[in-house]
């Protein structure tokens, strides 16, 4: 294993500054990590967030998102990742998920219905528009005439968030990558199978795999907390729920599909629920983890690390990069 398949995730934890996420970037930098996936959530806009980023640590590779493929156009997803590699000098690459209908439809008044169909008409148009083509698309959910970009981007890769069945097939037919989030190792080698089948199905050349991993070194209550915290909002979720009861947390499943406040799951969330979806314990054990995800068939480990005892990451960021130069041939 080389240190160019670890990358390093800008978390938005509830119970931290907003620019922490600035400076785990400074760290993962410091550290030589090589590529950096910003997302969004309530607190930056993701494009504004990346420029920063890309001005403050330079030299990362960034992937922008997941971002909610309901919430912006084609044309603003294509301003916002050539604005960035523009403004910064940086590799840019873009990353777009399904989100959540609290999300797409709650906050931002978007449909969120026919997230799959969307997602594919909206990787034709951008790799349409990538490319340096005008926009000429009459599609089903998205119609788009006239924008051009001034400044091309034609190697820009687009990584497909898939957890649902219908997103995974989209990703494996049209993505250059697929990522999932807060998942097992059993969960990535599923997913795995199925995208390099479909793949192979429709001719081409199976995606990358990315996983978003939680990651602490020597956690304290504090840091426990903080992601168990981040647990409870997926105990609920179809799919997630699902997930957690194979690996034999139903009951807490239930609790959270019966009601539950989330303060009350976070409180009753064992220490081993949050080592079947992440990288947390001893050094020993947060690089076993690791491991197990890439011997799941993940090419990518996006490392988000918990902070709450340990500023920026620092500490597990140095650990891990220290064990991948061990690794590296």
């Amino acid at each position: 294993m080389t240190a160019g398949r670890l990358g390093v995730v800008a978390p938005f934890w509830l119970d931290r500054p907003d620019t922490e996420a600035v400076d785990i970037a400074v760290a993962a930098r410091r550290h030589g990590y090589r590529r950096m996936w910003i997302g969004e959530m309530a607190t930056f806009d993701a494009f504004a967030l990346a420029t920063a980023i890309g001005i403050r640590a330079p030299g990362l590779r960034l992937t922008v998102g997941p971002l909610a493929v309901g919430v912006r156009t084609p044309v603003a997803f294509a301003l916002g990742v050539t604005s960035v590699a523009t403004l910064t000098g940086a590799e840019v690459g873009l990353a777009l998920g399904a989100s959540s209908p609290a999300i797409v439809s709650g906050w931002h008044d978007r449909p969120y219905a026919k997230a799959a169909p969307r997602m594919r008409e909206a990787v034709d148009v951008l790799r349409a528009l990538f490319a340096g083509e005008p926009a000429h698309f009459d599609g089903e959910h998205i119609r788009t005439h006239g924008f051009r970009l001034r400044t091309p981007a034609p190697r820009t890769a687009i990584t497909v968030a898939a957890f649902g069945a219908n997103m995974t097939r989209v990703a494996a037919g049209h993505a250059d990558e697929v990522v999932l989030n807060l998942v097992s190792p059993e969960q990535v080698a599923e997913t795995r199978a199925v995208v390099d089948t479909r793949a192979r199905q429709l001719g081409r050349r199976p995606p990358g795999l990315a996983v978003w991993v939680s990651a602490a070194l020597d956690p304290g209550p504090a840091t426990i907390m903080q992601l168990a915290s981040q647990i409870a909002v997926y105990l609920k979720p179809p799919g997630y729920g699902e997930m957690f009861v194979r690996l034999g947390f139903g009951d807490l499943v239930e609790r959270a599909r019966g009601g539950e406040p989330r303060a009350s799951l976070a409180g009753a969330i064992p220490l081993e629920l949050l080592q079947s979806v992440g990288a947390i314990g001893t050094r020993d054990q947060v690089e076993a983890a690791v491991e197990s995800y890439l011997a799941a068939g993940a090419d990518h480990v996006g490392i988000v690390p918990a902070t709450a005892d340990d500023p920026a990451g620092a500490r597990v960021l140095a650990a891990l990069r220290t064990y991948t130069e061990e690794l590296a041939p």
